[in-house]
């Protein structure tokens, strides 16, 4: 990194601290600190929705997701705007109705304290778990790309986040979140045409996505019903959209953001905002990490992205078999430029010839066995050391191709990405333990002044605690999927929970709680033995909470 990039990257980052801070210091009551007085417009929600989703595991790995694997992981998405459409008649009008403070608060309503409590201490524990990995996911960046530690990195990131949170609340996040999606998006597109303009001359985008096709990248959509395979059109149609109806439907990290709105209905179209933007720039991501794909078919790509087990590799006594793999790979890159570029012209003759993809094909599946070669040398060096590789692609190419000064920008696209995520997670679980768990329980009368103190208070907690999970977190095959992982284990219980509490009237609080329970000690085990897809696990946890409910409410009504 040159001057100029450093400068970016701080002043970027420094601005959106300090002015965040500033903007929205001196909250008066805990409506202000926890609503933003409901001063939010439809816009701002749906920028703020859209930020808190995209943490900077989005832009870190979703490009490696699709150089690895290719598009077909848009289909987690799929279910998204049906979701939207769901929470939009049915939660979001309960919910200002109550003028509740948190998702929570609606369910001693309608069923009773233990119930509540059960959801509330669900979500901070999942989301407890999510805020440490927003934050550990750039501190990797850092580390690897200065060498410094990756503790200290992890301190120094939270220590941001929470500055600017502790100080003003929700309006801090609603208002630093604008600044970032500008940052975020602005650097996306520069970076996707760039990477246009690196491909030879000869090589038009859609000659560039035929070389994509023919390596399997550009499947998108997936109709098989294997249940293990993990992106098909029906496990995002269904798990993906249970995922989304209870991430934004019973998520306070993004409820409080539709909470804040100045009315119902302009809560409901900066969801439907969201509804209708969030596919397409998942794909735009995805398409940028398949453009990056074909980028290397001319260009030169290391044995192993992560440079931390290059280094130590390197030093130590697998040097020569890992050396001897880099010259194979060398060898194996040559040939399959000469082949591309051989290609690329018979597609610019409209002639997509079998035999130049046949061994293109062939030479990407070489350059796969190479790469887990090096896996494998790199575990006997160190088996605890994580060889999954897929997270440092981008960020690979960021540093090695990118032009002074965009450098910067796009490290400032993933810093504001994790400040925007973690910010959120944080004002969510501060007001979920203030309203939920203290404030309830508390037996003593006290002042708004005293809740608003509590509430930053649990902010840096909870701060304190994600920085120390992100400390010793690891990666887990990539992040983005560890994520979304975490959230499919305990979402599926919450929202069937909810779904209980919104259409099923005649089940009461006993019979939903104990079928909460049971569920979630269910998916637990179902997730143990590994039998099904992860976001299966959220459609299996919502229907069983469901149907347990019911069933225990007849035995109960029989018993009585």
């Amino acid at each position: 990194m040159q001057v100029i990039d450093w400068i970016v990257l701080s002043v970027t980052l420094l601005f959106i601290v300090v002015y965040g801070a500033w903007k929205t210091k001196g909250s008066k009551n805990v409506e202000e600190f926890i609503l933003g007085n409901n001063e939010t417009p439809w816009w701002t929600v749906g920028l703020s929705v859209m930020a808190t989703q995209a943490s900077a595991i989005t832009f870190l790995s979703t490009p490696g997701q699709a150089y690895h694997d290719g598009m077909g992981f848009v289909q987690f998405y799929f279910g998204l705007p049906i979701a939207m459409v769901v929470i939009c008649i049915t939660f979001i009008p309960i919910y200002h109705k109550l003028r509740v403070f948190t998702a929570y608060e609606f369910l001693e309503q309608r069923f009773d304290v233990k119930t509540r409590s059960l959801a509330s201490i669900l979500f901070l524990v999942q989301r407890g778990l999510g805020t440490g990995l927003t934050i550990y996911a750039p501190a990797i960046i850092m580390s690897a790309l200065l060498g410094w530690n990756l503790t200290l990195m992890n301190v120094l990131i939270g220590i941001m986040v929470i500055i600017y949170t502790f100080s003003g609340g929700t309006k801090a996040v609603n208002v630093t979140q604008k600044q970032q999606m500008f940052v975020i998006m602005t650097g996306m597109f520069v970076t996707f045409f760039l990477i246009l303009n690196y491909l030879p001359e000869e090589l038009s985008f859609s000659n560039a996505l035929g070389i994509a096709g023919a390596n399997d990248k550009m499947d998108i959509v997936d109709f098989s019903f294997d249940p293990e395979t993990r992106y098909t059109f029906w496990s995002g149609i269904t798990g993906g959209f249970f995922l989304a109806l209870s991430y934004f439907g019973t998520d306070q990290s993004q409820v409080g953001r539709y909470l804040s709105g100045k009315s119902i209905r302009e809560s409901q179209m900066g969801l439907i905002m969201n509804g209708l933007l969030k596919v397409p720039m998942q794909f735009f991501i995805l398409l940028t990490g398949v453009m990056v794909f074909v980028f290397f078919q001319f260009h030169s790509s290391p044995l192993h992205f992560n440079p931390t087990n290059n280094a130590l590799v390197k030093n130590s006594a697998q040097k020569e078999a890992y050396i001897k793999l880099e010259k194979e790979l060398d060898a194996v890159q040559a040939e399959k430029k000469e082949i591309s570029m051989l290609y690329v012209g018979q597609l610019n003759q409209d002639f997509d010839n079998p035999i130049l993809q046949q061994k293109m094909v062939s030479l990407s599946s070489k350059e796969k066995d190479l790469r887990e070669q090096a896996k494998e040398v790199i575990s006997k060096v160190d088996d605890k050391t994580e060889t999954n590789d897929k997270d440092y692609v981008f960020l690979y190419f960021i540093l090695n191709f990118l032009p002074t000064g965009l450098i910067g920008l796009l490290l400032a696209v993933i810093f504001s990405a994790a400040m925007s995520s973690s910010a959120s997670g944080l004002t969510a679980l501060a007001s979920t333990t203030t309203i939920d768990i203290y404030k309830r329980n508390i037996k003593a009368d006290k002042s708004e002044k005293h809740f608003v103190t509590a509430t930053k208070l649990f902010t840096l907690m909870w701060g304190i605690i994600a920085i120390l999970f992100a400390c010793v977190g690891t990666l887990f095959e990539n992040l983005i999927q560890l994520v979304n992982i975490i959230g499919s284990i305990f979402y599926g219980t919450v929202l069937g929970i909810f779904l209980v509490a919104f259409y099923v009237k005649f089940v009461k609080a006993k019979a939903v709680f104990w079928s909460a329970v049971i569920t979630q000690l269910s998916i637990f085990y179902i997730y143990y033995l590994d039998v099904v897809s992860f976001l299966w696990l959220n459609f299996i946890g919502a229907i069983m909470t469901i149907i347990l409910g019911i069933l225990l409410q007849l035995l109960l009504k029989t018993k009585e």
